[in-house]
């Protein structure tokens, strides 16, 4: 059964002869649990499909929804209601407060949840005990990530939305963020939608999406997946 479903979605920026139509009518579905890859070259439209099932960015047409909530004509207050309720991001570059803790990064998400997940169970899954009252400064970028990702995952949310979360990391870390963010997906079921370019990825996910100027290019699901330390990167 599907649990985020995008139906012919189009979207346009800009307008007259500077419009730019981004996505051409983009169908995809996503099941509860699955980790999905959505993969593509660089305007593709890839994010921009991420964005609008995050409600960071309007539907020009079409409709998505998510868990049974139709995100179209979501303005403002709702959209915001949206994503607290339903959603986490992690990005390429982590957005850490700098004057906060670890810990504190982590708790400030926690407060923003009904039934957030325990905090030092948590601080324990993405490997950072030791480093729960340092800095982001003091720890390496590996280590930001994973405080992001227990940033994300501690409000319990429905889906996470992964945009290219292992962008700026070197080998080693992606491995251990890879490897984290799979662990959470088992762990907790978490739905999770992840851009990037790395293609060694597709062999982890559960469901590969590609996107090529604007439509889908593959929608398959992957059944011969391999876990994140299998992967011969």
């Amino acid at each position: 059964m599907s649990f985020i479903t995008v139906r012919d979605v189009k979207k346009s920026f800009g307008s007259g002869d500077s419009r730019t139509q981004v996505l051409k009518g983009v169908s995809v579905e996503i099941a509860k649990g699955e980790m999905c890859g959505i993969f593509g070259p660089s305007g593709s439209g890839k994010s921009t499909l991420l964005n609008m099932i995050g409600g960071l960015e309007d539907i020009s047409s079409g409709s998505i929804t998510v868990d049974g909530a139709e995100l179209s004509g979501k303005k403002n207050k709702a959209a915001v209601e949206y994503r607290r309720e339903n959603l986490s991001f992690i990005f390429q570059f982590y957005n850490l407060v700098p004057d906060l803790t670890i810990r504190e990064n982590i708790r400030a998400a926690e407060y923003l949840a009904k039934a957030p997940l325990p905090i030092d169970e948590l601080i324990e899954t993405v490997g950072l005990t030791e480093h729960q009252h340092k800095y982001p400064s003091q720890v390496s970028g590996g280590q930001q990530q994973r405080c992001a990702i227990a940033r994300a995952i501690v409000k319990n949310p429905k889906v996470m939305l992964c945009d290219e979360p292992t962008g700026a990391l070197d080998f080693a870390s992606s491995r251990v963020v890879l490897e984290l963010l799979e662990r959470i997906n088992r762990q907790y079921g978490t739905t999770m939608l992840i851009v990037t370019h790395n293609e060694a990825i597709r062999l982890m996910v559960d469901h590969i999406v590609k996107v090529h100027d604007g439509l889908i290019a593959e929608d398959t699901i992957n059944e011969s997946k391999l876990s994140a330390s299998e992967i011969d990167w």
